[in-house]
């Protein structure tokens, strides 16, 4: 007994050692002078309308020419049901969204593409121009860096964010317009982290310290480049490791 329970700790001693070791090693990705197309999905638990849209974004994982988010609002809580995922600062967007483009007002479930308001889902519109930069990701344990390659001359202010997205959460809803209902989410917006303008001409280091998902709720860490004047992405990128 004694002699198995000393072979079994060092076996799960070595694992543990592999683990720690596979975790720390170095994932990367760049992204490709055809960016990805960013679709925003403003969303809510506390929406009837929304479970549709849900699954429509769902449908979008393991695509790589799409980058999808899940921003959960929270002004249908008041309807008798807490979205856990609605976060202030998602809800501040989608009315600065509203406010930089004019729109008369926010809605759910609202499909921003590229920086439009897209009604046609789940159809989505055909790609853009090649992007103005390059973009390129890399982890190191909890640490992300983005590196940002300089642009042209005469290209625009840029700006950007960070995106933390998990996928496979489900919620069973008790109360509110979905009262028995168990909803099921993907690539659920839990960490939104605006990069301030800088000089296009000059490129751009930025890093976000991130912690790793588990196994049932896989996290994908996202850079997304964009306009700083109409907040339209150009370039974007994520890693899911």
């Amino acid at each position: 007994m004694h002699t198995f329970s000393a072979v079994r700790l060092s076996l799960v001693t070595a694992a543990l050692a592999a683990a720690t070791g596979a975790w720390a090693q170095t994932c990367q990705a760049t992204a490709g002078a055809q960016p990805p197309l960013v679709v925003e999905l403003y969303t809510s638990e506390g929406c009837s309308s929304c479970p549709p849209a849900d699954r429509w974004l769902s449908t979008l994982k393991g695509r790589s020419d799409v980058l999808a988010l899940a921003f959960h609002v929270g002004y249908w809580d008041h309807l008798g049901w807490t979205d856990r995922f609605a976060r202030p600062e998602f809800t501040q967007r989608q009315y600065q969204w509203a406010k930089t483009h004019r729109a008369s007002n926010v809605y759910t479930p609202q499909a921003v593409v590229d920086g439009r308001d897209w009604r046609g889902w789940p159809a989505l519109p055909r790609a853009g121009s090649a992007a103005p930069v390059s973009l390129r990701l890399q982890r190191q344990g909890d640490q992300v860096t983005a590196d940002i390659g300089p642009a042209a001359d005469g290209t625009p202010a840029l700006a950007g964010y960070w995106a933390v997205a998990e996928h496979n959460h489900s919620s069973k809803v008790r109360a509110g317009e979905n009262a028995g209902e168990t909803l099921v989410h993907d690539h659920v917006v839990r960490l939104l982290q605006p990069v301030p303008g800088w000089a296009p001409a000059a490129g751009l280091r930025s890093q976000l310290n991130v912690t790793r998902g588990d196994a049932m709720t896989p996290r994908r860490v996202a850079f997304v480049v964009i306009d700083a004047q109409s907040q339209r992405p150009v370039q974007a990128l994520a890693l899911d490791c």
